[in-house]
């Protein structure tokens, strides 16, 4: 009987010694974008298909989801977050008794004037439960290309991340006409990058990054970093999705990436279910590197938010006046005007072949300056009073183009 239990023991004893299967841990990425957990202020991009439902309405799960990763992001309280978020539009949908959205731009701001409520409303909520505040921003291009508009927003939205709130901004759908508006709010969202100094700019879809190819046929591959627009000048960018409930698409979202790179801010293009890792610095999505310095006077809105209300030809002289000497405009140098805008409205700047050099909001309307062509500024105060010794577009509201 001893014996028996020894030899029992005994194979018990290479039971314990011998190696037993374990269940694989799940693993967590590594992270490989330090840049990214070192950004203080970070503008995040949602857009209206990641947040609602393909019939239209607000996807209340979404939401909250995305929430939950933004919230936790800025808990420690080391981290600011501006929100920039479509989908007034489409939230506004269903409630109007629409299947998809307007073209018509009344139609639109109809939908927008009730989405936008039930927009911010879900986001209040949702926000509510870390004892977050939200803050609404509307902009419209008019907002921020003119120098006073621009020095504003940049003082509110500065103002409620020094106050603790997370500001939501989204274009001013309901009022902003044709001429005023940013068109889509993956640019919106670069330019806000740069409006606010940002330090990161995410910009979140339903597709988790830029492929060399439709990410729907096999063969594809994800396109992790971009150094520079020569990296993808051979990818064939696809448009708006499916859904129907948005502006843009993969097209849009590149040339926001290309705004914000330019501007000095490193993006980060991935899909809505990938937030999380996208914020922690993980491999997710593509990067887009910084291609250009941080600047931050307010000419990179002029430059792409504002649309021309007119053109006004440059003579040889100006041209490598304003291109070269980074002067202003006088009315000396212009040979020609084109449209019908106000003192105040952007206007193109074009050479003797009708490119365009420049971009700038003009002092004068378009009726006064036939009479003031190739005069100068003293010709003019002597003939037509004082207020006529000024530039036509001043150097300080002017931007070279290219």
């Amino acid at each position: 009987m001893a014996t028996e239990m020894a030899t029992v023991q005994q194979d018990m004893n290479r039971q314990d010694a011998t190696p037993q299967p374990t269940t694989p841990q799940p693993t967590t990425p590594p992270v490989t974008r330090p840049f990214v957990t070192e950004a203080r202020r970070i503008v995040v991009k949602v857009g209206s298909s990641s947040l609602t439902t393909a019939a239209g309405g607000l996807d209340a799960d979404r939401v909250d989801a995305l929430v939950d990763v933004l919230a936790k992001v800025r808990s420690g309280g080391e981290k600011e977050i501006v929100l920039v978020s479509s989908g007034a539009i489409a939230a506004g949908l269903a409630p109007l008794g629409l299947t998809r959205r307007p073209k018509d731009l009344a139609r639109q701001q109809a939908a927008a004037s009730v989405g936008q409520g039930l927009l911010v409303a879900r986001y209040t909520a949702s926000f509510a439960r870390y004892g977050v505040r939200v803050g609404q921003v509307l902009l419209t291009t008019d907002d921020t290309s003119r120098r006073a508009h621009y020095r504003n927003a940049y003082r509110t939205l500065d103002q409620l991340l020094a106050m603790g709130a997370l500001p939501v901004v989204n274009e001013n759908d309901t009022v902003a006409t044709d001429e005023i508006r940013f068109g889509d709010n993956d640019r919106l969202a670069a330019l806000v990058a740069h409006l606010v100094r940002a330090d990161l700019l995410v910009l979140l879809s339903d597709v988790d990054g830029l492929y060399d190819g439709d990410p729907a046929k096999p063969g594809t591959s994800r396109i992790a970093e971009v150094g520079g627009p020569q990296d993808i000048a051979h990818v064939e960018i696809g448009s708006a999705g499916k859904a129907g409930v948005g502006t843009g698409g993969m097209v849009t979202k590149v040339e926001a990436a290309r705004i914000a790179a330019a501007a000095g801010i490193p993006v980060v293009l991935t899909s809505a279910s990938r937030a999380a890792d996208a914020l922690a610095g993980r491999d997710t999505g593509t990067y887009f590197q910084r291609t250009g310095r941080r600047s931050a006077d307010r000419l990179l809105w002029l430059a792409h938010a504002s649309t021309p209300q007119g053109s006004l030809g440059l003579d040889d002289g100006a041209v490598r006046a304003v291109v070269e000497g980074k002067k202003s405009l006088l009315a000396a140098g212009i040979a020609a005007v084109e449209g019908d805008f106000v003192a105040g409205d952007p206007v193109e700047l074009r050479d003797g072949s009708g490119r365009p050099v420049a971009r700038g909001l003009v002092n004068f309307d378009a009726k006064e300056l036939p009479r003031m062509l190739g005069r100068s500024t003293h010709e003019l105060a002597r003939e037509l009073g004082p207020e006529y010794e000024r530039e036509v577009v001043h150097r300080d509201d002017l931007v070279v183009l290219g």
